[in-house]
């Protein structure tokens, strides 16, 4: 009888186990990453409702998660699903970007799409695509056309990072209107009481009224996993905010609304962004990460031989220190675009003067920049701001001192180029109306790069600068520009998400608190250590470095702010900060008093065929080292935060058997970002694949290095490091 008793019981534990086993089977899909580090499971969980979990090296990242839409007028699409296909594929191959971090970049990724049917909504479908890399996770929702679902309203994206514990974060304050806050650093629980504080005054600003965060967020586990979210390939869609619940630990997608408040208008066939998550148990792998890269589409341009890196300098710090300059021409506070702008009253500080102008392009001629940004050059100045106004600029009518056609024949007989600049004051509707005419100006002057600003309150009113309408306006920009073969850099823009690969001339943003907060308020020094792990995993930024003359009371006694980094950070971000576009920000008669340290601004490459991570912490410190595009010379930038540390710079990546000229730019022993930022040393010394470089950093202070092949008398009486 006991006998008999155990194996029913052994015969129905075995059925019991069939059934539990078939039921996963049915309802989860597992994928693993090709190198077999990640584990990412779908499955439907009770009514329906879709979910995604995922692991790195058998430690939980994200919990089991939901997904699915909130539908305005509609009902939802969050459950009632049910699998009726999968579909899984691999793909490993490499692409070349047209400019880059790297000369080839490697797509590696195991797939798996879920067709996911709603069958009391008259089958209404959705797909999610999922890709598993080696470095992480990203995935989207695919509607397909279908007879019930042709045109829709998004109320909200459910999607859910169901984390497993208090990290440590590095964050901004969710905002539908600017990405120009400092960062915080603190765990998930300490963000409640650290907002009100962290939510500082940014004009334009909307920050989100329920507690949240911006993306791309960078965290760190406890067991010292790195975790960073964020999006792909953002087009025709809102960009994505963080809820954050400090108590689960749990964040979920919250999308920019537009003035309806409604958060996406949709029509089928549609593919949302690539929602994504970076992971590694080591810091570095996050900065090398190019996950967001291959999640965007190649780019469609077919002639791209005139997008090409450059390196400017520019009317412009000259109007942030202690009043130097002015933007404007009159005096005058209430201008309209037809009137006389030869009768303003002019208040003698314009700053975009011919012969202001002419001093920059002799200085660019002469030190080897491509090109000399001038901003201020067009009439509309002297009310732009503040008062949210639609017809602000026409962007092709110069004020009176400032002659188009006899600039345009200087800068040409120097070979320097003019960059043009329109700031929009966020009359985006304005700037659409007069894209065809501002960028035929352009060409007929012969201006090939733009720098863009939206400062202020959108126009349409009542639209957000990270709204669908607005994400959509900087894309057709880009792609008017391309059209006359201009390459933009934006300011103010919602921040990228790798549309670079896409529109390639969309070359660089700014979309962060950058150089010019160093004269509102200033930078604390651990700020640049948190960049790379933040905004810039979306793709370069125009950072504007270069700042020598820190202590901005060498221009007014009573200004007491200051560049909270010493000079030889400032070198150091040219290679910590990537950008195709990188600006010599500081005045030039800054740069004849330190032709020394001058001399690695123009040296340093912009594009590049490698780039090492060689030590990073976010919110710490950050050593990369990179190798200069079809060339043999290489480039190290070391950077840290308020604290003192020694930076180990490796040169492994040499070519064997031979030696380099290394040219180290190293602040002084005695130097600090508040005391003695301008002490600085440059030595040279000879280096091979062997040699480590053990380099004290001082607080808020930096490390920067050139390697270059050398002849015989040139590496005569070097020694070896």
């Amino acid at each position: 009888m006991k006998k008999n008793t155990t194996a029913g019981l052994l015969q129905r534990f075995s059925l019991f186990l069939f059934l539990f086993t078939f039921s996963f089977l049915v309802n989860a899909q597992v994928i693993t990453s090709p190198d077999k580090n990640f584990t990412m499971k779908f499955a439907l969980e009770k009514n329906g409702v879709p979910t995604y979990e995922l692991t790195y090296k058998k430690k939980p990242v994200v919990k089991q998660s939901k997904l699915g839409f909130e539908l305005k007028d509609s009902p939802a699409m969050a459950e009632g699903f049910t699998v009726t296909k999968t579909d899984q594929a691999s793909v490993n191959n490499s692409w070349e970007p047209i400019y880059g971090e790297q000369k080839s970049i490697r797509n590696n990724y195991n797939e798996l799409l879920v067709t996911l049917t709603q069958k009391e909504q008259k089958d209404r479908q959705i797909r999610i695509r999922f890709r598993l890399f080696n470095d992480g996770l990203g995935f989207r929702y695919e509607f397909p056309e279908q007879k019930e679902l042709n045109y829709f309203v998004i109320k909200e994206e459910n999607t859910e990072f169901n984390l497993v514990g208090d990290h440590k974060i590095w964050w901004i304050p969710g905002d539908y209107d600017t990405n120009e806050y400092a960062y915080t650093t603190s765990k998930i629980s300490e963000i409640p009481g650290l907002m009100q504080k962290a939510t500082i005054d940014v004009h334009a600003q909307w920050p989100i009224k329920t507690l949240a965060v911006q993306t791309p967020s960078m965290m760190k586990s406890s067991d010292g996993l790195y975790i960073n979210i964020h999006e792909a390939a953002l087009i025709d869609y809102p960009a994505m905010n963080l809820n954050v619940d400090p108590k689960t630990f749990k964040f979920s997608a919250h999308l920019t609304p537009d003035a309806m408040g409604n958060k996406g208008y949709i029509q089928t066939e549609f593919n949302t962004p690539w929602r994504t998550i970076v992971v590694s148990d080591n810091a570095a792998d996050i900065l090398e990460s190019k996950l967001i890269l291959n999640l965007n589409e190649p780019t469609k341009y077919k002639d791209v031989s005139w997008i090409k890196p450059v390196k400017y300098i520019g009317v412009w710090w000259e109007y942030f220190v202690a009043g130097k300059s002015s933007w404007a021409y009159g005096t005058e506070t209430n201008v309209k675009l037809t009137d006389d702008f030869t009768k303003l009253t002019p208040n003698g500080r314009h700053g975009a003067t011919n012969e202001n102008v002419k001093k920059h392009i002799d200085f660019a001629a002469k030190h080897g920049f491509d090109a000399v940004l001038v901003e201020g050059w067009n009439i509309g100045w002297e009310d732009w701001f503040g008062n949210w106004k639609e017809e602000v600029f026409d962007f092709v009518t110069p004020y009176p001192d400032f002659d188009v056609k006899a600039l345009q024949k200087y800068a040409a007989d120097k070979g320097v180029k003019i960059m043009m600049h329109h700031e929009t004051s966020a009359s985006a509707t304005n700037y659409e109306r007069r894209l065809d005419d501002a960028f035929k100006f352009m060409q007929d002057h012969g201006y090939n790069s733009v720098k863009t600003g939206y400062v202020g309150k959108i126009i349409p009113r009542g639209e957000h600068h990270d709204s669908q309408w607005m994400v959509n306006h900087y894309i057709r920009v880009a792609e008017k520009a391309a059209e006359y073969k201009i390459r933009v850099n934006s300011h103010e823009a919602v921040r990228p998400t790798g549309l670079h690969r896409t529109y390639p001339n969309w070359f660089a943003q700014e979309s962060a608190r950058g150089t010019e907060f160093e004269a509102m308020g200033g930078l604390a020094p651990d700020h640049a250590t948190i960049l790379p792990f933040t905004r810039l995993m979306g793709g370069p930024m125009d950072y504007t470095p270069g700042i020598f003359q820190t202590d901005l009371s060498y221009y007014n006694k009573d200004n007491t702010q200051r560049v909270n980094t010493t000079l030889v950070k400032q070198l150091a971000y040219y290679v910590t900060m990537y950008s195709p576009l990188q600006m010599a920000a500081d005045l030039p008669e800054n740069y004849e008093r330190f032709p020394d340290a001058f001399q690695f601004i123009k040296d340093v490459a912009l594009d590049w065929d490698d780039t090492w991570v060689q030590e990073a912490e976010p919110g710490d410190y950050v050593t990369i080292a990179r190798k200069a595009k079809g060339k043999n010379e290489w480039y190290v930038g070391g950077i840290t935060d308020e604290n003192a540390r020694t930076a180990t710079v490796r040169f492994d990546y040499l070519p064997k058997v031979k030696n380099y000229i290394a040219t180290i730019y190293a602040d002084a022993s005695d130097a600090s970002w508040n005391k003695n930022p301008q002490k600085y040393t440059i030595r040279k010394v000879l280096v091979n694949s062997k040699s480590v470089l053990k380099q004290p950093l001082a607080p808020g202070g930096g490390v920067a290095v050139s390697i270059k092949e050398g002849n015989a008398q040139e590496t005569k009486g070097l020694k070896k490091l």
